[in-house]
């Protein structure tokens, strides 16, 4: 696990909970609260539905990976970057979509393995609604052109030289993966590297696809 600036030192599990819980008030321009007591009344209404026998919830498949979860009412930043290929992606323009949003950086050794298994999810899932975006931290686009034909990586990789957009989402360290479900809410937050090939991993991908674009 890689740690910049103030996150140095610190635990990786109490890292997460730290940083999930602290990401609500850091950024007043970023997540925001929208609806409370509709977002609660629609929460109930989820937590409480019996889910089919048998089949894990959730919740259940966050806790498997190790995830942090959301309170309901949360928005993420929204974002506008190019890509290394010279596209334009916008958090805004793939809302109706499931979202996964990987920060990383070529010189992260944690991160490297990783990039094989979202190209895996992106080539399983696009067409049933999975956007995977890779937002690079602050390294030129040659370099990450040079990364993604090396490992055969075809999703977007979004530049971000400044570091604006890791700004924008409290990441403190890296590797750091965001889940938007289709309605545009978070879902789940990982700061260090998952089992994304794991048969969990798959489930909830499958999961949030087959949630309604509208909760």
């Amino acid at each position: 696990m890689l740690y910049y600036g103030s996150g140095r030192g610190k635990s990786m599990g109490g890292t997460m909970r730290a940083r999930a819980l602290a990401m609500q008030n850091c950024h007043p321009r970023g997540w925001r609260r929208q609806c409370a007591l509709t977002w609660g009344l629609v929460a109930a209404v989820f937590m409480f539905a019996p889910p089919a026998m048998g089949q894990p919830t959730l919740a259940d498949l966050l806790r498997a990976l190790n995830l942090s979860d959301y309170s309901p009412g949360l928005w993420p930043p929204p974002f506008k970057g190019q890509t290394a290929t010279d596209r334009v992606v916008s958090l805004a323009d793939l809302q109706g979509r499931v979202v996964l949003v990987n920060f990383w950086a070529s010189w992260c050794a944690e991160c490297r393995p990783e990039m094989p298994l979202f190209e895996r999810l992106h080539r399983d899932f696009t067409v049933q609604g999975l956007t995977v975006l890779g937002i690079n931290f602050r390294e030129e686009t040659h370099r990450i052109q040079q990364y993604a034909e090396e490992l055969g990586l075809t999703f977007a990789l979004v530049l971000d030289p400044q570091g604006e957009f890791s700004r924008l989402y409290g990441v403190i360290g890296l590797p750091t993966t965001f889940l938007v479900a289709r309605d545009g809410r978070p879902v789940a937050l990982a700061i260090g590297p998952r089992a994304w090939a794991s048969a969990e991993a798959r489930a909830l991908i499958k999961a949030l696809l087959a949630e309604s674009e509208v909760k």
